[in-house]
């Protein structure tokens, strides 16, 4: 099995919108090691993640799926969460963020 070490996914969804951020290739594994979000704005916001299963819309997500919610992000600031998160074959790590200005990075490696 070949292992890559990579940047998942950089997006700056919508406001107040789920977006799929990344999604695990077929025959693939995934772990997230660390996803950044930045406040790009001098306002402060909210974000949430979550990770859904391959025929899930990000919009359906569960409660129980969520990773965070609602978590407050100072203005003008990163917040860095190392996960470590193992995710199977075709799940989606969501994101939805109060405000356009807020960014996401997704940082892991791909096992396949």
């Amino acid at each position: 099995m070949a292992t890559s070490y990579k940047t998942l996914a950089q997006s700056s969804p919508t406001a107040a919108t789920y977006t799929e951020l990344y999604q695990v290739p077929a025959s693939t594994e995934t772990i997230i090691s660390t996803v950044t979000i930045a406040n790009c704005t001098s306002s402060a916001a909210t974000y949430r993640l979550g990770i859904v299963g391959s025929g899930t819309a990000a919009t359906d997500i569960a409660v129980s799926e969520h990773l965070a919610f609602d978590v407050a992000i100072a203005a003008n600031d990163t917040v860095a969460l190392t996960l470590g998160v193992t995710l199977d074959n075709q799940r989606k790590l969501i994101g939805r963020a109060s405000a356009a200005s807020v960014a996401f990075g997704v940082f892991g490696s791909e096992i396949s």
